[in-house]
């Protein structure tokens, strides 16, 4: 049984690699025109929904796999917070790439809205980042 929930936990985290290339994504969404940006910001909301039933995943699977260990009680906190901001920044970033498409679709500029879904996915970036370093160096 162990087995599985690590293969599932291992799969909800390569699903959550999309917030590494997330930044990169929408830095690129500047330098295409109006459609193109649209196209993005729609395909990149479909994405970020997807992901977020992946983080599911993770909370469900790690905290199964935090009680069959023995963990110190302050990396535990730790991880619920870091997973649980994640998860609270993944979700604030939808309304700007929401945003994005309906800003196109009425003939307005999106860059005020892309670029708070980049510092957004920016944050969400170094969140997973320390996750995955907590992950690795549990204390």
């Amino acid at each position: 049984m162990n087995n599985v929930f690590w293969f599932l936990h291992l799969l909800g985290a390569v699903g959550m690699g999309f917030y590494i290339v997330l930044p990169i994504m929408l830095g690129r969404a500047t330098k295409l025109a109006g459609g193109g940006q649209e196209g993005l910001a729609d395909g990149l909301a479909s994405a970020n929904r997807v992901v977020q039933y992946f983080l599911i995943v993770q909370l469900l699977t790690g905290g199964y796999l935090m009680s069959q260990g023995d963990y110190a009680v302050g990396w535990m906190v730790i991880i619920i917070v870091l997973f649980l901001a994640i998860a609270a920044v993944s979700g604030i970033i939808s309304k700007p790439l929401k945003l994005i498409v309906s800003s196109i679709q009425s003939g307005q500029s999106a860059t005020n809205h892309i670029g708070k879904a980049r510092v957004l996915s920016l944050i969400v970036l170094i969140l997973y980042v320390v996750v995955i370093y907590f992950m690795r160096f549990p204390f």
